[in-house]
């Protein structure tokens, strides 16, 4: 037996190492391709070593039992090769979606530590200016009656804008932890728009920008509404807020097909076309030209009220400046006011 063994250990090995050597070097060819691939080569190749070796030792002399060898190896390269397709294509599909997923999350990780420092940042300046103030107040420092009058009201508009920090990290935090809870009714767009209108034309008149709404017609949505309310006042702002004096914040509404069009077009020269798919995200705040003021949430809060609503919400450049445009289901096909 031993005597065997060593008289066909060389032929096996001669033409089979052979087979074995090229399938690896095939395989590292194809270590920056698809994995599917890779794993098929992997699967063939000791199939066709076997077959090799097999073929050296009978001398290429194909009796039945040769056969037999060679249709048990065909089987198994029928049933393996298949399974190694399978199998690579499931661990390709696997390892992109890790990648992907710690992608995202190193990305959200990034944006948290940047939110957080911005708002650390942001609620600094009021609170040192509120603490000045009240020194001031306590040590007597301000005691004219006016100068009193203008600290209180320089304290309460610090203290309005720490608050409205809050209700946007509040809000935000329930957008991003799946926690907001919508009580959808028709809501008139006509009497959002019109209210939110109305309390933002102080600010813009302040500012010297024209604000103007107007419809072809006023359609009635499915959704809430106070939310819907925060997304057109978080819009307009953003508008006013970036658009120079003497320039025109214009809300326009309108229907296309089954949603309702909400376009808020601003003055404010223009997004860099880099930057205009990322105006929506918590931690961006663009150019040192277009940094808000406050957190900065007012767009990422907007997108993620929108979305909750099953509509969509998009940026782009238009005219002097950039156009925001909102599309929301509406209440019931051609359901206007």
């Amino acid at each position: 037996m031993l005597v065997e063994i060593s008289h066909i250990f060389p032929y096996a090995v001669l033409f089979s190492l052979p087979l074995a050597v090229l399938g690896v070097l095939v395989m590292r060819r194809l270590v920056h391709g698809s994995l599917a691939t890779a794993l098929t080569v992997l699967a063939i190749v000791p199939v066709v070593a076997t077959i090799g070796g097999v073929l050296a030792v009978s001398g290429f002399m194909f009796s039945s039992i040769l056969v037999t060898t060679l249709l048990v190896c065909l089987l198994v390269a029928v049933v393996t090769v298949p399974t190694a397709v399978l199998l690579g294509r499931g661990l390709a599909r696997r390892s992109v979606w890790e990648r992907e997923a710690r992608a995202r999350e190193r990305a959200a990780e990034a944006s948290r530590r940047e939110l957080v420092a911005w708002i650390s940042h942001d609620l600094r300046t009021p609170l040192a200016g509120i603490r000045a103030m009240a020194e001031a107040l306590a040590d007597g420092v301000v005691a004219r009656p006016a100068e009193v009058a203008d600290y209180a009201g320089r304290i309460s508009g610090e203290a309005a804008n720490l608050s409205g920090m809050v209700d946007d990290l509040f809000e935000l935090s329930r957008i991003t932890a799946g926690a907001l809870r919508l009580t959808l009714s028709e809501v008139p767009l006509a009497d959002v728009v019109s209210e939110v209108v109305a309390a933002e034309s102080a600010v813009a008149s302040r500012k010297g920008v024209v604000l103007r709404a107007d419809a072809v017609t006023w359609p009635v949505v499915l959704g809430s509404d106070p939310e819907l309310a925060r997304v057109v006042r978080n819009l307009l702002s953003n508008a006013i807020r970036h658009t120079p004096p003497d320039g025109t914040v214009a809300v326009r509404v309108d229907v296309d097909g089954a949603q309702a069009l909400l376009r808020v077009d601003d003055g404010c020269g223009g997004i860099p076309e880099a930057d205009l798919g990322r105006v929506f995200e918590v931690a961006f705040r663009g150019t040192p030209s277009r940094q808000p003021v406050g957190g900065g949430l007012g767009l990422a809060i907007a997108r993620g009220l929108v979305e909750a609503h099953q509509g969509t919400i998009d940026a782009r450049n238009h005219g002097p400046g950039c156009r925001f445009e909102v599309r929301l289901p509406l209440s019931s096909p051609l359901r206007t006011t």
